[in-house]
């Protein structure tokens, strides 16, 4: 496509939205790293800025190239994928507990999140010949086991999190591809039904369990984080506190005090919601939510009118991923689902994480501009 035709397609509402996202993250960012710039000699604001130029430049990457050639190359990124997984099992780099980060040279980045990139376009292809034969169990267990296989490596390093985040987008996929919502439904909640025998297992038999104990505490504390309110029930406690005590305006931008004090764990990443609830409110909320909403609302859109099953699979593996990302990050902040340590899409620091945001934006942009045959002449 030529580039004078790429720039007059792209949804600029979509853009825009997406910017605001971007500059509300950076306002309140700033807000959540006062102490720890100080504390890690490092600006916080400053290096976000920096991925997000990145970003920038692999997201107009992305868009060169028509998504539908990718197709053909779906085996090859797969195998990337696992190549990738297995790289950062033998050689990565530990944080906290889990070992999910590769060094390059002087960066440090964590190849899972652009893993979700690629099994979004290697899934999307494998569902293209499936599509309207997903009827029975014996018909999805392909599938289940396509994504068994980094979701195992994932858990290995151990990130649970991340590892949801790839159901979330087989499921979503799945659905999309014609699988009965019934059976879906039905193999949901058998998986959470087995979960919890198998987590109530672990504490009554002792059984054996991919994740630390730390890790497992915080998955079902948020029941009742009263049962471990200074260590497990910790983070939940402050986070609600800090979303309630935000009231219908907040507080002010830095004016935070959960924030300033350090009571709020993690506060740039994981628990950056909470920063916004207080500091801009009931209001600052809603209007990051309307914002969100209409980025989901759009990925949905621009899968209705992809070109072809590729496209559509596509464009709903990635809307998958954003809304399972905001649904779980916001919800445990507010106490309704399990901490599971995943950032919120453009506004939680991370570089690895806005860039693969950045490059899902860009393949969701190149399925809108793709769409209609005729503006490839």
């Amino acid at each position: 496509m030529r580039l004078s035709k790429l720039i007059k397609n792209l949804d600029y509402t979509l853009l825009g939205v997406v910017g605001f996202i971007l500059v509300m993250g950076f306002f309140v960012l700033q807000s959540a790293t006062v102490n720890a710039s100080v504390r890690f000699n490092t600006n916080f604001v400053y290096r976000q800025m920096v991925w997000a130029v990145i970003g920038l430049v692999a997201f107009f990457c992305v868009l060169l190239i028509d998504y539908s050639k990718v197709a053909k190359y779906a085996k090859y990124l797969y195998a990337l994928n696992l190549l990738l997984l297995l790289a950062t099992a033998f050689w990565g780099v530990e944080r906290k507990g889990s070992q999910g980060w590769l060094a390059v040279g002087p960066l440090n980045f964590q190849p899972a999140e652009i893993v979700k990139i690629l099994l979004i376009l290697g899934l999307a292809q494998f569902l293209v010949s499936r599509v309207g034969k997903l009827n029975t169990f014996k018909d999805l267990l392909p599938v289940f086991i396509y994504v068994a296989v980094p979701f195992l490596l994932i858990l290995k390093q151990p990130d649970l999190g991340t590892g949801l985040v790839y159901i979330a987008i087989m499921f979503g996929m799945l659905l999309a591809a014609g699988a009965s919502p019934f059976l879906l439904l039905l193999l949901i909640g058998g998986g959470i039904g087995l979960v919890s025998f198998v987590i109530f297992g672990h504490y009554a038999w002792d059984w054996w369990l991919p994740l630390q104990d730390y890790q497992l505490n915080r998955l079902i504390v948020f029941i009742d984080p009263m049962i471990d309110p200074r260590k497990a029930g910790w983070n939940i406690i402050q986070s609600q506190i800090a979303v309630g005590s935000g009231g219908l305006l907040g507080k002010g931008w830095g004016m935070g005090s959960q924030n300033i004090n350090n009571f709020l764990p993690e506060q740039w990443t994981d628990f950056i919601f909470c920063v916004l609830a207080e500091e801009f409110g009931f209001i600052g909320s809603v209007l990051l939510l309307a914002m969100f909403f209409y980025l989901i609302y759009r990925g949905i859109m621009i899968a209705r009118e992809a070109k072809d099953t590729y496209g559509s699979l596509l464009a709903i593996g990635i809307v998958s991923m954003f809304a399972f990302h905001i649904l779980q990050n916001i919800g445990m902040a507010i106490g309704i689902m399990p901490i599971t340590g995943i950032p919120l899409p453009f506004v939680s620091y991370g570089g690895s994480s806005l860039l693969a945001n950045m490059i899902a934006l860009g393949l969701l942009m190149n399925v809108h501009v793709y769409h209609d045959n005729r503006i490839m002449f």
